[in-house]
């Protein structure tokens, strides 16, 4: 039994290690910039998953692209520049603060303050709905009650 596992994990080991693509750059500094794009790139095609996460054949485009792209001598900034023209500030996992790009930045806080106001605005309203309850009779009735406390 132990050497048919064996057998299988021998034979799908090939899968685990061709997943991701690797490009090593001889410079230390283009290497870290290679590494911080692709995390800070969105794969278009996935959820929630940078370039450098994805197996997606248009991440691996999109790491290629930005390897080869340093390779010539591009910048970070260039290089940013070019994916944006092409796919849009959607590309980036930090879109910068523009018109277009505006409700992504102030759409959670319109949805907090527009759940935080109808909160206020139901609470407001029951406790109206409370107070009006009471008619005038029982009001009197408890001002009397009161007032008989308030008599030794």
């Amino acid at each position: 039994m132990g050497k048919l596992i064996s057998l299988v994990l021998l034979a799908l080991l090939p899968f685990a290690v061709s997943a991701v693509d690797v490009y090593q750059l001889s410079d230390p500094e283009q290497q870290k910039a290679y590494e911080t794009l692709t995390s800070e790139l969105r794969c278009l095609v996935c959820q929630n998953q940078n370039v450098a996460d994805s197996n997606a054949e248009l991440a691996g485009d999109l790491r290629r692209q930005v390897y080869e792209m340093l390779q010539q001598g591009k910048s970070k900034e260039e290089i940013i520049t070019f994916m944006t023209d092409r796919y849009g500030d959607f590309v980036l996992y930090n879109p910068p603060l523009k018109a277009k790009t505006g409700l992504l930045w102030l759409g959670p806080m319109l949805f907090l303050l527009t759940g935080l106001g109808m909160v206020l605005w139901f609470i407001k309203r029951r406790k109206k709905a409370t107070i009006s309850a009471i008619s005038s009779g029982q009001q009197a009735e408890i001002r009397r009650l009161l007032e008989d406390e308030e008599q030794p």
